[in-house]
């Protein structure tokens, strides 16, 4: 079973940068599809972004794209999300998954971590 730790959340001000790092327990590399979501008080579960296994796919929800960025290091078996222009709306709670299909569907995800919180102060 793999175990994800996400880490990097924080405070910031509107406009400011974030780096999340999402760590495996075991080997990811061509084998997971890796993804971000995030749930804001109130709100339901919502994708962020998507990489696929070998790193070459990516795709992000229309909210984000142009400000963040998704990628992976599997020799680290880590994913990272940059996130840059954060705004009010992206504060939430961060969760990486892990799965094998590429999907913006969360139950297409088997493996999940705590989560990280992400908070922007306007």
């Amino acid at each position: 079973q793999v175990q994800l730790a996400e880490s990097g959340g924080g405070s910031v001000q509107a406009g400011g940068s974030l780096r999340l790092s999402c760590t495996a327990s075991e080997l990811i590399s061509d084998t997971y599809v890796m993804g971000w979501f995030r749930r804001a008080p109130g709100k339901e579960r919502e994708w962020v972004s998507t990489i696929g296994k070998s790193g070459r796919l990516t795709s992000y929800a229309d909210s984000v794209k142009g400000r963040f960025t998704i990628s992976r290091d599997d020799a680290k078996n880590t994913v990272y999300l940059q996130m840059n222009g954060l705004e009010s709306e992206d504060m939430a709670m961060y969760y990486c998954a892990a799965g094998v299909v590429v999907s913006t569907n969360p139950q297409m995800y088997t493996y999940w971590g705590q989560g990280t919180q992400v908070t922007v102060s306007s």
